[in-house]
This record gives C-alpha cells, sequence and structure tokens, in this order.
C-alpha cells in the first residue's frame, strides 16, 4: 500500500526505516495516514497487527483503530513528538508523527505490546471489559500469550528510538500559515474588545475599569485546562490594558508581565509542577524586553497561556499519558457526583488496583486526594458566592458528607469554609 504522494515523503525511505527499526528491536511498527489509516507494516507476524486482528474476532464491540492511532498521533504532536499510550483493549503503543510543510501528514506506530506479564494483566476484566464471551477464554489466552511483554523502561526508550526515525523522515520546514492565521485572530478579537470599551465609554460617559472579574474567570479556566476559553477571556483583558494603557510599551510590557505571574500561578494550583512553571515563567518573562510592538508582546503572550494550560496536567514526562490524561478529563468532569476510583478505573480500561497504582506514581499522590483537591477548588468559587448556603457547596461538588468536606477544606487551605467566606478568599 503506498502513501499519498501529496504527503511529500519518499516512500521506500520510510519503508527501509521502518523495516530497519523492526528487525532491530523485535516489535511490530506501521505507518498510518492522516486519518488513522494503515499504510505499511514492517511484516515481522506477516500480519497487520495480527493481535489486534485475532483479537477482535471475539469481541462483541470492536473498538476503532483509525481512532485509536490518529490519538496517539495527535498526542504525539502535543507531548513533543512522542507519545505511548493504550488502546482500548490494553495493549501499549507508541507513535510519532509524520511532519511535513508543518503540519501531520501520518505517523509512524510501534506495538502492540504488554508491560506487564500476561497474569499480572488481569485478564477477566478485559474480557469483561470488552464483552468477550466466556467460552473465548482460551482463545484469548492463546492470542495475549503471544504478545511481546517489554518493560517500562525499555518502551519509552523504543518510543524515543521511534521518535528519532520519524523525526528523520520528516520535512521540518515550517509553514507560517497557521502561525500568522492564529496571529491575526488573536489581533482582531483583541481590537474588538478595544471597539467595545470606546462604546461603553461614549455611551457611559466615564471610564471603564479594569475587569478583575475577567482575570478571576481567566485564572479558574486555566487551572482547569480549558485551553479555548482561556484564550476568549484572555483577548478580552489585552484589550482592556492595551485601552488603558494609550499604546505605551513600558506600561503594556509591565501589565502583562502581572498577567503572566498570575497565569503561572492558576497552572500550579490547577495541577500543573511548579518547578517546570516557574522555570518556564523566569524564562519568560527575560524574553519580553526584546519585544519592539504591541502585536508581538499580545501573541507571546497568548502562546503563553496555551503553555501553562497544558502543563495543568502534568503529563509532560508521564509515562501512560493516555491512561492518566483520560482519568484527570473524567475526573474534572465528574468531581461533582459521587465517583470511586472503580469508576475512574473502568473509563480507562485498568482493573482497579493496576490504575491506582500507576496514578500515584505518575500523579504523585492518591486517587483519593487528587479528585479532593480539585472539589476543594471548586468549592472555592461557590463560597464567594453568598446566594449558595454553606450546607450546599459540599453536595454541589460532590461531598456526600458536609463535616468531612469542612475536614478536608480546612485541612488544604488552612481554614474552614465559613472563614474563607467571610475572608472573601483572602486568608487561603
Amino acid at each position: 500500500m503506498e502513501l499519498r504522494n501529496e504527503a511529500g515523503f519518499d516512500l521506500k525511505r520510510v519503508q527501509k526505516s521502518l523495516q530497519a527499526y523492526s528487525r532491530s528491536t523485535g516489535v511490530e511498527s506501521y505507518i498510518v495516514d492522516a486519518k488513522g489509516n494503515f499504510l505499511y507494516e514492517s511484516c515481522l507476524s506477516g500480519n497487520l497487527c495480527q493481535f489486534c486482528n485475532n483479537i477482535q474476532s471475539v469481541m462483541l464491540h470492536r473498538p476503532s483503530c483509525a481512532s485509536v492511532h490518529l490519538y496517539g498521533s495527535y498526542q504525539a504532536e502535543r507531548f513533543g513528538g512522542k507519545y505511548i499510550y493504550f488502546c482500548p483493549i490494553g495493549m501499549v503503543h507508541w507513535a510519532s508523527p509524520l511532519i511535513h510543510n508543518g503540519t501531520i501528514q501520518g505517523a509512524l506506530v510501534g506495538g502492540p505490546v504488554l508491560m506487564l506479564e500476561p497474569d499480572q494483566f488481569l485478564l477477566g476484566d478485559l474480557i469483561k471489559k470488552n464483552g468477550i464471551d466466556d467460552t473465548q477464554l482460551e482463545k484469548f489466552d492463546k492470542y495475549v500469550q503471544n504478545v511481546p511483554v517489554i518493560p517500562p523502561d525499555i518502551v519509552d526508550s523504543l518510543s524515543e528510538l521511534l521518535f528519532l526515525v520519524a523525526t528523520g523522515l520528516s520535512d521540518h520546514k515550517t509553514s507560517p500559515h497557521e502561525a500568522q492565521r492564529q496571529y491575526h485572530k488573536i489581533q482582531a478579537r483583541i481590537s474588538e474588545t478595544i471597539h467595545h470599551i470606546k462604546l461603553l465609554e461614549d455611551n457611559e460617559k466615564e471610564p471603564v475599569t479594569y475587569p478583575f472579574d475577567k482575570e478571576k474567570e481567566l485564572l479558574a479556566k486555566i487551572s482547569l485546562g480549558d485551553k479555548a476559553a482561556s484564550q476568549k477571556i484572555l483577548n478580552e483583558i489585552l484589550g482592556y490594558v492595551l485601552f488603558a494603557s494609550g499604546k505605551d510599551l513600558e506600561v503594556i510590557k509591565a501589565r502583562v508581565m502581572e498577567l503572566v505571574v498570575l497565569l503561572s500561578r492558576a497552572a500550579v494550583e490547577g495541577g500543573a509542577d511548579s518547578t517546570e512553571i516557574f522555570g518556564l515563567n523566569y524564562e519568560y518573562l527575560s524574553e519580553i524586553q526584546n519585544f519592539k510592538t504591541v502585536e508581538e508582546i499580545t501573541f507571546w503572550c497568548s502562546r503563553i497561556m496555551a503553555r501553562f494550560t497544558d502543563c495543568v496536567f502534568n503529563l509532560a514526562a508521564v509515562r501512560h499519558k493516555d491512561t492518566i490524561y483520560k482519568a484527570v478529563d473524567f475526573i474534572k468532569k465528574n468531581y461533582m457526583k459521587r465517583i470511586t476510583l472503580e469508576e475512574v478505573a473502568n473509563h480507562v480500561y485498568l482493573n482497579s488496583s493496576y490504575f491506582s497504582k500507576i496514578f500515584k506514581s505518575e500523579m504523585k499522590c492518591t486517587f483519593v486526594s487528587y479528585v479532593n483537591k480539585i472539589r476543594i477548588n471548586a468549592s472555592k468559587n461557590l463560597l464567594l458566592d453568598i446566594s449558595i448556603p454553606l450546607t450546599d457547596v459540599s453536595n454541589l461538588i460532590g461531598f456526600e458528607d458536609q463535616s468531612y468536606f469542612t475536614k478536608v477544606f480546612k485541612k488544604t487551605t488552612g481554614v474552614t469554609p465559613g472563614k474563607f467566606r467571610e475572608s472573601r478568599g483572602q486568608s487561603a
């Protein structure tokens, strides 16, 4: 099967490189296109993803391999060019994108492998979660026994090696079109805000004050990792900054520097690694003096916001990025309800004991501690709304016991929920 000509790759060179990779490592590898479809296999086993073909034959609900590997390739682009992930049936893969003219045209994918011995992988859970009939257990076990078992540190090395192969095959001439499009989009939104402020002042005959409420809203969105909403609010705030400063470059730099410090703190509160964030902060703040135009500063600030928001998930160095990313996303969408370790583990297709182990290892805290942290952060905004009774706040964020909520809140913030409300959050 051939790669599309418009992808811009030397097909023979890609195939030769992938064959060398598989022969030297002993693992299957293949090429997928920009839609996740298989284009080429290394042929170690003779059939593309033989295990998946066999295992899907006994499943009631077959997952889409195309969507799984497409997700993996885009996550690889997001996390620095390489990404290790679990497919829905629990097999481990890793991907690195093939770039041409600044966009993903395909990806190299390695796997499937296991990182634990099959008997430790708890085949019963896989059978139950994937709707496999008990009569197929023997056949299922036979298929699993043929999957290579590779320790996590070696999988990391295999992922790194595939990344180097993909890097050598990619065209790294960057296309300015996407960056230019984002640049103009941001400037247009800022201009709209400035125009809106002018209309308000003309109509109300008094100056419009700085939107501190918008600033708080922005920090809340960043701490949740919501990039799209954060960008929208940031554009509005930058519009106010530019309008109030009269386009005085030094004043704008000072206000934006203050804003960057706030953004970094919000990212840390959201769960980002403080060492990484404050290191980036120092690096970014040393850059601002080099800018000569307002447009450069606003675009730069938007890139910082996007980087900090990505860091909220604290996944850049996490081995099981896919599993943790899905788990964190699920928790943040469901923390207001009763949520259990078993429920989240089931969502990411792992048994609860194994999920608990990797969650604690990668997130540096227990599952319960993390859920409580998300709930306490959410409760702060509710506590500032005096129309919501204190007794209702705990229920709204998923705590079934008011006294337990008070205990966790005080342990986390140093004050009780009531004191926090009285001080308008200034004592926490």
